[in-house]
């Protein structure tokens, strides 16, 4: 398996995960919101609505693509500071940042 193909998996997991998890249904960001300059889109949207509608569909699309992985990636510990503090159950944290986390190496590796 491909490094690409082996990320399309790890994101269409991380999807899943999401999903079970409740995260997934976000209101879609304004185009004006993608505008921002700050790490995570943390001014005009929120961690979830940054992983679905930025993170997966960039790399999504470097996937479709076939392009190269960004040197690094490190979005995990960004993730599980921001779950601590919602309302998630701690099982669904574990799931959501362990399927980031391998989001994450594989980028990272490649």
């Amino acid at each position: 398996m491909t490094a690409h193909q082996q990320l399309a998996q790890a994101l269409d997991e991380l999807e899943a995960t999401l999903k079970v998890s409740n995260l997934w249904r976000v209101e879609e960001p304004s185009e004006a919101d993608f505008a921002s300059q700050q790490p995570f889109c943390v001014d005009t949207m929120s961690l979830p609505q940054w992983l679905r509608f930025v993170f997966i569909q960039r790399l999504q699309a470097l996937v479709e693509a076939k392009a190269p992985m960004p040197a690094k990636c490190e979005v995990a510990p960004a993730i599980a500071a921001y779950l601590q503090q919602e309302k998630i159950r701690a099982s669904d944290q574990l799931l959501v940042v362990r399927a980031v986390e391998r989001v994450d190496e594989l980028v990272t590796e490649n």
